[in-house]
């Protein structure tokens, strides 16, 4: 049996990363387990170059930045990470611990569980056209290391923030940008959808890309014209795609608990329908939820406070302040 651990936390993203940091100030032998190969949920994902201002005490910080500033937070009190890999049950035992099983069919022993996996697992949608294979190299789903954009033609396909985002942030970057989007208005936010007709980028709507050239360099992506069928040609040398994600949230339901339409329910303490189940961050579901970063590190402090105290009813109610902390004094 491996060993058994007082609070197993769902999810590195960055609330679980400071629910981890907590935890350890808790003094809890603390685990953490995500799917993703490495920390930092979304924002690693999709947002590493992207600069995050709606932290608190932070003006500004790019993604990558602000989730290595969480892993050494989080490592502070050496909790265990397991990562890539994805758990699919959670069980509740006879002697009221938790066995949670991974995909690979890897067990896990813990005393509580807080959930912190944001709005659950995820695959990105993929561009779907002609040759698309055969330049999946200059196909990205995600903006990481901006230098390889660097002078290059730049095609982005989408219409949402994510798509907007990225084509401002390839512009001072890239030889030309050109955003290709198959409906008739953005769906992002109106005044930054507004300066896309103000700017140097080439807006092409209720466009979408039908093919890519043929051979082993990218050059050119064919697009179709929705309202007359008119396909023209551009040049490209890269292509970011945000054409949404496929989310899955179903496998709560699957352990039990409680759901509303976007998360878990909890109660006022992070608590789940499950004694000994806690949820935090994009996860939680409760009446006026606010679904940032900096409500969600108060959450899963709040869910480290319960947990501790359903395992010691004696407990103090929170932990004490950081800088009176032993870890930090001595």
């Amino acid at each position: 049996m491996s060993s058994l651990f007082d609070v197993t936390i769902i999810g590195a993203g960055p609330v679980g990363l400071y629910t981890a940091f907590y935890s350890g100030l808790r003094a809890l032998k603390t685990k953490v387990i995500d799917a993703e190969p490495d920390v930092g949920g979304k924002i690693r994902y999709f947002y590493p170059d992207k600069n995050i201002h709606d932290v608190g005490g932070i003006a500004e910080i790019t993604g990558a930045e602000l989730v290595q500033n969480f892993k050494m937070q989080a490592e502070t009190f050496e909790p265990e990470f397991v990562l890539g890999k994805r758990v699919t049950s959670l069980e509740k035992q006879q002697d009221e611990t938790f066995l949670l099983k991974t995909e690979d069919g890897e067990l896990h022993y813990s005393k509580t569980v807080i959930i912190a996996c944001g709005s659950g697992t995820y695959e990105v949608n993929p561009l779907i056209a002609e040759n698309a294979a055969l330049h999946h190299a200059k196909t990205h789903y995600h903006l990481r290391d901006l230098e390889q954009f660097r002078g290059k033609k730049v095609v982005v396909s989408g219409g949402g923030d994510a798509a907007i985002d990225a084509a401002f942030t390839l512009l001072p970057i890239a030889k030309t940008v050109d955003l290709i989007y198959r409906g008739e208005n953005f769906k992002g936010y109106e005044k930054r959808a507004s300066d896309l007709l103000t700017s140097k980028i080439q807006v092409h709507l209720q466009h979408e890309i039908t093919a890519l050239n043929e051979g082993s360099e990218l050059e050119t992506v064919t697009v179709c014209a929705k309202a007359s069928g008119k396909e023209s040609t551009l040049s490209c040398e890269a292509l970011f795609i945000s054409h949404g994600v496929e989310v899955d949230f179903s496998f709560t339901k699957n352990w039990g608990l409680h759901t509303a339409d976007w998360g878990i329910q909890v109660n006022p303490f992070m608590q789940t329908n499950l004694p000994g189940v806690y949820a935090c961050g994009d996860a939680a579901a409760y009446s006026r939820k606010i679904r940032i970063i900096s409500a969600g590190l108060h959450e899963g402090a709040i869910a480290v406070n319960s947990a501790k105290q359903y395992l010691d009813p004696d407990a103090a109610n929170e932990a004490m302040v950081s800088t009176h902390h032993d870890h930090f004094t001595n």
